[in-house]
């Protein structure tokens, strides 16, 4: 596993956003992500032209692009940390244990209070002539560098949220990624409702 994961790691490079903006200056930065394509997700298609940079140089959130062996742009992804509310009668006394290593417990029912990283955009570049990683490639990226962070401050827990699709929720469930429910969000703004699912790591 080791090796295949270095093979794919020569194969594409990451880079953050702001890194990039250094490198090639930020209106060509913003010439490419308005290329970004991913007719399966527009919210991160539009979320690349419209907001990705800006999140990056307030330091709100931080985009990172996974670059392909002929300079495209093939992935993004999103990273950042928000508090959270954790029901712990979603999990078996195992995980509760682990996650009260990184919570406050709540003195009036059995919620715990967290602060965890967030993948907050997954997603492909869908443009002609680009390969890009397959999502469990893309997660590895991306838990990857929650590492990096977690060995720098700390935390542990790591979470999503994605609309109740069977099949986002099976790839974020399967035995690869083995992410959690612990509750849903309504989104008033998007008039949809996200199912929340958490890890460790």
């Amino acid at each position: 596993y080791n090796g295949e994961k270095e093979q794919i790691m020569d194969e594409y490079k990451i880079f953050n956003l702001l890194d990039l903006s250094d490198s090639i200056g930020e209106e060509s930065l913003q010439n490419i992500l308005c290329d970004f394509s991913c007719p399966l997700n527009p919210e991160i298609e539009n979320y690349a032209k419209r907001s990705a940079l800006d999140l990056n140089k307030k330091k709100i959130s931080m985009t990172y692009a996974v670059i392909d062996s002929n300079s495209n742009i093939a992935s993004l992804f999103t990273l950042t940390h928000k508090a959270i509310e954790v029901d712990c009668n979603c999990f078996s006394k195992t995980m509760k244990k682990k996650l009260k290593r990184f919570a406050n417990p709540s003195d009036f029912d059995d919620s715990l209070s967290l602060s965890a990283f967030l993948i907050a955009q997954l997603g492909k570049n869908y443009a002609v002539g680009i390969k890009a990683p397959s999502g469990l490639e893309l997660m590895d990226f991306a838990i990857d560098i929650l590492k990096k962070a977690q060995h720098l401050i700390g935390g542990g827990v790591v979470y999503v949220e994605c609309e109740n699709k069977e099949k986002l929720l099976e790839f974020y469930q399967n035995d690869e990624n083995r992410f959690y429910k612990f509750g849903k969000r309504f989104s008033l703004k998007d008039n949809i409702e996200y199912t929340r699912l958490l890890k460790l790591i």
